[in-house]
């Protein structure tokens, strides 16, 4: 625990500099703008940036885009307060009672719990960040190939089964997501696979353009195709951004108690923040001593969500900074930013690459001091930006993505797939299929056929090597529990509903 403190304070001493503090308020920008905007989430701004990665340096790109993470989930808030429609997905819960204490006259004491609870939420769980993924790290450089396709397949059921609106959605969306991660030569024996005779297909799909253009073409078409007014619906701010006595004597206990939700349930692979915000309002809602204010603008509704929330962010950053495997959509596109450096998010980080992670992981502190110094003072000036025509806005976002996909090889191809793979992100949009659990299938699938083929030529070709080891059984044990909790508890709310009759 002491060289991890002074592992730290070497990352903070490295952060501290003028072109990464540059870059740090640039990302706390860029988040908080994108989770203003709704539509916009941080996925499809760190995927829309990385082309920088050419030209920027490692520590500076990743810190830009550690802090749009960040910042998106700070911004997310006041769209939901203000207009009742959420900036990114872990804000849904919060507009339910933000929303309504707006229009009883209390937004800017609903903006300034959802920013101070943000930022304690985000430091404590920054802080259990630094010394639990250089453990988790230490840990895992023992555990084997097989271990890993255990761990990876764990990742993609509870992806696929807690994402959508039923299993089957989610497993289609991982099936094509893990196809698309197969197109090209393979790794070992060079032959191509799934190419139809494209020369142009044979070297893969370009991670890169699969996540812009399911993010934005994918969004843009959906919303074009739905359009019908001309602007939001914004609620006048009234007063300061305060909060009352009663408010913190409110709020402080759902702060904590929403950060020790979130942050388990990032490091888990549970798909993102819809679970945990959710959570923590049904737990706030059932602690309340005032539950007569419930549906019309209790404070813990939004103090609560907001910390498990942000909280959740940080935990997500543990197993990828720590075993390579991400949790979120967010997360998966920065693996890729690893990737394009040629940096192996793993085990090893912390080895091969001390200097950058703990450099990230310093700059995630400032990135979150920055935020509420940014959010409280400047609320109205968000605001301001949702007056930007929404036909503009995508305009811009779709010139964007296509620009970025033909910039990464400058190659026709690469744009007929992005037009291709935005009319299915408009498809999944369209039918409710979940977008998280096909972009770590596209990502994860390569590396997860890799530690597959290792298992067996390690074990001349023994399927049971595969459930070999004690870790791996416990991980299947948990898929099956994962596979079987949907059927289990229907059947338990169905003898519930008959004991009750």
């Amino acid at each position: 625990m002491i060289n991890n403190f002074e592992s730290l304070l070497s990352g903070f001493a490295s952060a501290i500099t003028p072109i990464n503090i540059f870059f740090g308020l640039l990302g706390t920008f860029l988040g908080t703008l994108v989770g203003v905007l709704p539509g916009i989430g941080p996925a499809l701004a760190i995927a829309l940036l990385l082309p920088i990665t050419f030209t920027v340096a490692p520590a500076q790109a990743l810190i830009m885009f550690a802090a749009i993470y960040y910042g998106a989930m700070y911004g997310g808030s006041t769209t939901s307060i203000l207009l009742n429609t959420p900036g990114e997905s872990g804000s849904v819960m919060t507009a339910l009672e933000g929303n309504q204490m707006a229009r009883r006259g209390r937004a800017g004491a609903a903006l300034a719990t959802a920013a101070i609870g943000s930022f304690i939420a985000g430091t404590i769980a920054t802080f259990i960040l630094a010394f639990a993924a250089p453990s988790i790290a230490t840990w895992a450089i023992q555990i084997g190939p097989a271990d890993y396709v255990a761990l990876m397949l764990l990742a993609f059921t509870t992806v696929g089964s807690l994402l959508g609106t039923s299993q089957l959605r989610g497993f289609v969306a991982l099936a094509l997501g893990l196809v698309l991660g197969l197109i090209g030569a393979d790794q070992q024996t060079g032959l191509t696979r799934l190419t139809f005779g494209n020369g142009s297909a044979s070297d893969g799909i370009n991670t890169v353009t699969v996540i812009v253009a399911i993010f934005a073409l994918g969004e843009a078409i959906y919303l074009a195709s739905r359009f019908r007014d001309s602007g939001w619906s914004i609620i006048p701010m009234q007063g300061k951004v305060l909060m009352t006595k009663q408010d913190w004597r409110r709020s402080w206990k759902p702060w904590l108690r929403g950060t020790a939700i979130g942050f388990p349930l990032g490091v888990v692979p549970a798909g993102g923040s819809e679970i945990p915000t959710f959570m923590s309002y049904s737990f706030e809602k059932k602690l309340s001593k005032n539950k007569s204010e419930w549906g019309k603008g209790a404070i813990e509704g939004v103090a609560g969500p907001e910390a498990a929330n942000n909280s959740n962010a940080a935990g997500a950053l543990v197993p990828l900074l720590a075993l390579g495997l991400p949790t979120t959509a967010t997360a998966a596109v920065i693996l890729v930013a690893f990737q394009s450096y040629q940096i192996q998010a793993g085990p090893l980080l912390f080895i091969t690459d001390p200097d950058l992670v703990w450099a990230l992981i310093a700059s995630l502190f400032i990135g979150n001091t920055l935020l509420l110094i940014l959010n409280l003072p400047l609320v109205r000036v968000w605001v301001k930006l949702l007056k930007i025509p929404r036909p503009y806005l995508f305009a811009g976002i779709v010139t964007f993505a296509l620009l970025g996909a033909y910039a990464i090889n400058g190659n026709i191809f690469d744009l007929q797939v992005a037009f291709m793979i935005g009319i299915v992100g408009f498809l999944f949009r369209r039918f409710g299929l979940p977008l998280t659990p096909l972009i770590l299938g596209l990502i994860l699938g390569p590396n997860l056929e890799l530690q597959f083929r290792r298992t067996l030529q390690i074990s001349a070709g023994e399927y049971s090597a595969l459930i070999a080891t004690p870790m791996a059984k416990i991980l299947y044990l948990m898929i099956l529990l994962v596979l079987l909790a949907p059927f289990l508890y229907k059947v338990f709310k169905k003898s519930k509903l008959n004991t009750q009759k």
